[in-house]
């Protein structure tokens, strides 16, 4: 089983995932971490140089091997994945799609600080994080099996629901949960 956390930067994909892959007992994967694998740099420094367009395309060959590889593993995909629909395709079809769904008020509490995001390095992060918001949210609910509301919970919060959809639905047997992790906050 492949479970694919999807949501805007700052959702606690990565966070998140961490921990439930720990939880299940499966490798983690970032697609974002992969991709600067094969770049051999940041992201930051290759959206620059090749612009967004060469960005996903390369993101979207990241995303369709991860999803290809056997075995069972949680994917964090970066924020961005689900504008293509290519991607929201692969992830629908190869995975169980969380969506870790944050205001973008919430979003911009944990990221004012953050200068790794391109896509945030503007003259009102806040506004530019309600236009991708408005832009990406009904992508993200297109392609998510499930939508975990991830505004306030702690990550232990978010595993925990996130463990108990999976288990609700049938895709994770209970006895398979590791014990459970410390509350940290996002």
């Amino acid at each position: 089983m492949i479970i694919a956390l999807v949501g805007m930067p700052g959702g606690g994909k990565s966070t998140v995932g961490k921990q439930l892959a720990r939880q299940i007992g499966v490798p983690f994967v970032d697609s974002d971490h992969e991709i600067e694998q094969r770049i051999g740099g940041s992201i930051r420094q290759f959206f620059e140089q090749q612009g967004e367009e060469r960005f996903r395309d390369l993101e979207t060959e990241v995303i369709a091997e991860l999803l290809a590889r056997p075995g069972d593993r949680v994917l964090a995909t970066g924020g961005g994945a689900v504008l293509r629909e290519r991607n929201r395709e692969l992830l629908r079809e190869g995975a169980t799609v969380l969506y870790l769904r944050s205001t973008p008020e919430d979003l911009f509490r944990r990221l004012k600080h953050d200068t790794t995001r391109p896509l945030l390095q503007v003259r009102d992060p806040l506004a530019r994080l309600r236009e991708l918001h408005q832009q990406r949210d009904p992508l993200y609910r297109r392609c998510a099996h499930y939508v975990l509301e991830s505004a306030r919970p702690s990550v232990h919060g978010l595993v925990n629901m996130a463990l108990m959809q999976l288990e609700l639905a049938g895709l994770l047997d209970p006895a398979r949960v590791a014990a459970t992790v410390g509350a940290d906050p996002l």
